[in-house]
């Protein structure tokens, strides 16, 4: 099954096709980029179909495979997610009406040059206790709202600076390294029904696993089509967009992301997201009024 990957070689970074699970093979076009797949000059659809030009040598590494694409994400959109906010915010209303309401919950996360990919490092904030990956399926729009590929993303957040006020949000989801995103991009005809999938979550800390849970996707109130068409209803992407689903893995409240540990993110059909973790930001003082 062919995917579409985003490589840096000698060269310059260059798009490349091959399999999710075993990675590059065949570099693309050198003037193709993945705007241009999905502002509509070509098509994820006919990925098999674009000639090669050439092989990747063992010098090429993986980055997150993005063009100019805003990383936008959903909340509250499985059940567990629902009880954990209720959780952390001492049972504030807000999250439980959210996930009944008709509108979702849809929030910015990360502008494409603030996203991480394969192997760079995700972020935790300074300034927080307690911190969380958040493993979801990504959806990937083209400039007309319909959904072309799958992605697996991290929306690292801090439970903490979230649950203290709902205004927080922003503070709690968007900051340096606090998005991945990766390995690929898997075309819809290449990839599973997205109530098929499974994402698993494993972190691990000096070399043993600290937390591994596993979600069926099909548990997602929403669907993923119903997601972007909300996106979609106020905005427009010319160069297409990524939108996070939301998660259902929610680490109990003891667990807190620490730098130094390895986190890993699998999607069947989608392959796998490995990154590690480091402390972002500075502890700054409170100021007394």
């Amino acid at each position: 099954m062919a995917a579409l990957w985003r490589v840096h070689t000698p060269q310059g970074e260059r798009l490349a096709r091959g399999p999710a699970a075993s990675g590059p093979k065949e570099l693309l076009a050198p003037d193709l980029g993945v705007d241009d797949l999905l502002r509509g000059e070509a098509s994820l659809a006919g990925l098999d179909e674009l000639p090669a030009h050439g092989t990747l040598t063992s010098d090429a590494s993986v980055l997150a495979p993005l063009g100019g694409q805003d990383v936008w994400a959903a909340g509250v959109t499985y059940l567990r997610s629902r009880d954990a906010r209720l959780e952390e915010s001492d049972q504030l209303d807000a999250y439980d009406r959210v996930y009944d309401a008709e509108r979702p919950e849809i929030f910015f996360k990360a502008a494409a040059d603030r996203v991480r990919g394969p192997g760079e490092p995700v972020g935790v904030r300074s300034d927080s206790e307690w911190d969380v990956p958040e493993p979801e399926l990504g959806v990937v729009a083209d400039a007309t709202g319909s959904i072309v590929a799958y992605v697996i993303g991290n929306d690292v957040s801090s439970r903490s600076i979230e649950g203290e006020n709902p205004l927080y949000l922003p503070q709690a989801k968007v900051y340096t390294g606090s998005c991945a995103i990766g390995p690929c991009l898997v075309p819809l005809a290449e990839a599973p029904p997205w109530y098929e999938l499974e994402i698993s979550l494993r972190v691990n800390r000096d070399g043993r696993a600290v937390f591994d849970d596993t979600v069926q996707v099909r548990e997602l109130k929403r669907s993923p089509q119903e997601l972007v068409s909300w996106l979609f209803a106020g905005m427009d992407f010319p160069v297409g967009v990524v939108l996070l689903t939301g998660t259902a893995i929610v680490p109990p409240s003891g667990f807190t992301l620490s730098p130094g540990d390895e986190v890993r993110i699998a999607i069947h059909g989608l392959g796998a997201l490995e990154n590690p973790v480091e402390q972002v930001g500075t502890t700054r003082e409170r100021v007394r009024p």
